[in-house]
């Protein structure tokens, strides 16, 4: 197994704290990569739980038009169904506002008191993690699990706690849209998501 150890206190007599990921994105829509990157945390990492949690709209993404965050949601929904280990929350996408990981990571601490929190992301955010707000907050209350992706390999940084997964996807949500919107088969899509998204007409008109 990874080393994704953090120190974390125990209180007297209690078993050790809950591993818990936080997996924040947009989901637009949720697609197998997702799927793989959040099984391969929980199995390298020993994690009791991944929680994906789709924003309203990324701070990193202002101007580029997602689907109907309640439509993310319920893809989120059907994607981790039947997965014990995965579940979704709406924190963000009922906040009707950019949502801020320093903000969700305060919640989760105090949601989860006592568990070990850690935060689930691909080497194109960890590269520019210096740009997000309140740093400070997230280094006091989380590790950084970091997944590569198309051959880029994440960098350390020191003034974060992490731990770098081995491995690549290249699925791109991007090009499931423009597949859709073109009224192709995309590939790397559940089914029950595929479905949900056909009968919604979700990305159809979407030329991004």
């Amino acid at each position: 197994m990874i080393d994704c150890e953090m120190a974390s206190p125990l209180t007297p007599g209690s078993g050790p704290p809950r591993r818990i990921a936080l997996f924040g994105g947009t989901f637009d829509p949720v697609h197998d990569g997702h799927l793989f990157i959040a099984s391969e945390a929980r199995r390298l990492c020993d994690l009791d739980e991944v929680i994906f949690i789709p924003c309203w709209q990324s701070p990193h993404k202002q101007g580029q038009q997602a689907a109907a965050s309640h439509h993310r949601v319920e893809m989120v929904r059907l994607a981790v169904e039947g997965l014990a280990w995965a579940s979704v929350s709406d924190f963000e996408a009922v906040r009707a506002e950019s949502s801020y990981s320093w903000q969700t990571a305060e919640h989760f601490a105090g949601a989860l008191p006592g568990a070990q929190l850690f935060w689930l992301l691909g080497v194109d955010q960890w590269d520019v993690i210096d740009t997000w707000g309140r740093p400070d907050i997230l280094a006091e209350l989380l590790t950084f699990i970091v997944f590569g992706r198309n051959g880029r390999h994440p960098r350390s940084n020191p003034a974060f706690s992490s731990v770098f997964l081995p491995g690549n996807f290249d699925i791109s949500a991007t090009e499931i849209r423009h597949a859709i919107g073109e009224n192709a088969i995309p590939e790397g899509l559940d089914a029950r998501v595929a479905d949900y998204v056909l009968h919604h007409q979700l990305y159809s008109l979407k030329e991004d």
